[in-house]
């Protein structure tokens, strides 16, 4: 079976498992998810949901973030953690929309990863989840799931894992997939396909899965 035809297989199990996969993280607008998933670095996605929506009734719009001071920012975010500097990130960043980008936020990975604070796994959702395009997340799940399904692989010393998983993932996984995709995978994660131990005899994936053909 090639990589590519375990993709496909694995996607359309991971449907029927996880039909109903989304983002976690609670938002209105885009600017919000933006904000949402800035704030849920080193961080849960349900602490993230409990403090946006006072953060978000304060700062209603991309004006009142740019008006506001970083300070102010970090009393709505405390318990978030690194508050200080996701506060300065989220001024920075709004204020760059306002005057770079009329306004609106990004649609593609170069503009998003220019602002602060964004890397490629926030940019990525970004264009999955508010776009529609692209839409590779690779996080702590991806990377670790992606490897045990023999869909992707690195060496232990590489880098920047996450890169190389998610221009392998490009690859095997059709755009149009890939956001659900990689929901699907987090879901998955939490599920069964644990960091500490496999839950692969309770599985649907395991006639497939690289991990347990090669037992």
């Amino acid at each position: 079976m090639t990589k590519k035809e375990r993709a496909l297989l694995i996607i359309e199990e991971l449907k029927r498992m996880y039909p109903d996969a989304h983002c976690s993280l609670q938002y209105e607008e885009p600017l919000q998810l933006l904000i949402a998933v800035v704030l849920s670095a080193q961080c849960t996605d349900e602490r993230v949901n409990k403090v946006t929506p006072a953060l978000f009734e304060r700062f209603p719009d991309l004006d009142s973030f740019c008006e506001a001071e970083p300070e102010e920012i970090a009393r709505y975010i405390h318990s978030c953690g690194f508050y200080n500097s996701k506060s300065k990130n989220i001024s920075l960043l709004c204020k760059k929309i306002k005057s770079d980008f009329g306004g609106r936020v990004p649609d593609n990975i170069d503009d998003l990863t220019s602002l602060a604070g964004v890397g490629r796994k926030t940019a990525n959702l970004i264009c999955g989840d508010v776009y529609g395009t692209d839409g590779y997340v690779v996080d702590t799940h991806m990377i670790r799931i992606s490897q045990r399904m023999g869909l992707a692989s690195v060496k232990k010393d590489e880098s920047n894992p996450a890169l190389k998983i998610e221009m392998q993932l490009r690859k095997l996984v059709p755009e149009s997939e890939a956001g659900d995709f990689c929901h699907r995978i987090v879901l998955h994660g939490r599920a069964l396909c644990s960091a500490r131990k496999a839950k692969c005899e309770e599985c649907a994936l395991n006639e497939i899965c690289a991990k347990k053909i090669k037992k």
